[in-house]
């Protein structure tokens, strides 16, 4: 579940808590020149958020790409901020095994910000930010595909970004 806080939050915030959101943007997958599709065998993300969101993801990487249990997963998030993000901004995080949900729960994206000793904090302000963040994956991650859907507010209950993840642990194993 590291893995996954930890995307939803840097995505969230620009901040850590990195996950496999991860970016191979193709120029032939781009929709009306905005939101990117990613594509790769083993993890996609998309921006679900609309226009009105104060946080607009660019792109989102990762190094090992793909991700690999047991190894440090350096993610690197570039996103552009509308207004300032303040402290109460939260985050509404959903894990899922297929159909089966594993997680369901609301993370404090300021208060995660700081316990990961990010690089950006709360107040954030408006306009362009990137976050590098590197996070120890558990090598017991099971074999598995996940989906993540993450979406955020600020205090107020204004949106502030939606992003969905699929990360696929199923093939490959053997190969790390």
């Amino acid at each position: 579940m590291l893995f996954t806080k930890l995307v939803a939050t840097s995505v969230v915030l620009f901040a850590p808590l990195s996950a496999s959101a991860l970016s191979f943007v193709r120029p032939d997958l781009v929709l009306n020149g905005e939101s990117p599709i990613s594509v790769n065998t083993r993890w996609t993300w998309d921006d679900c958020g609309t226009p009105e969101d104060i946080v607009h993801i660019k792109s989102i990487e990762v190094s090992p790409d793909p991700p690999q249990p047991g190894k440090d997963l350096t993610v690197t998030v570039n996103g552009i901020a509308d207004k300032e993000i303040a402290e109460g901004a939260y985050a509404d995080v959903t894990v899922k095994l297929g159909l089966i949900k594993l997680l369901q729960k609301e993370f404090d994206v300021c208060e995660e910000a700081r316990n990961a000793n990010a690089t950006i904090q709360c107040p954030i302000a408006a306009g362009e930010h990137k976050v590098v963040q590197t996070v120890a994956l558990p090598k017991e991650i099971p074999r598995a595909k996940f989906n993540v859907l993450a979406k955020g507010y600020t205090a107020d209950d204004e949106d502030l970004m939606c992003v969905k993840i699929t990360i696929d642990f199923i093939l490959g194993h053997n190969l790390w």
